[in-house]
């Protein structure tokens, strides 16, 4: 039970974090003059974390052949 609860915190805290960084990116893009390479660390990062967020939901989905 206390797993299952650490696996919930974790993918919330890592949502958020998704989250923040879609927020600073739209910020970031909408300004006249940006660091393009900031833009694609930022996009590559966010992209890393969903990529965590999928494995770890993907764990406590069971597989249910029907």
């Amino acid at each position: 039970m206390a797993d299952n609860l650490e696996t919930v915190n974790r993918i919330k805290e890592l949502k958020d974090q998704h989250r923040k960084l879609d927020a600073e990116i739209e910020q970031l893009a909408g300004e006249t003059d940006f660091d393009q390479i900031k833009l694609q660390r930022l996009k590559k990062e966010k992209l890393a974390l969903k990529d965590q967020i999928s494995k770890i939901e993907a764990g406590e989905v069971p597989d249910i052949i029907a």
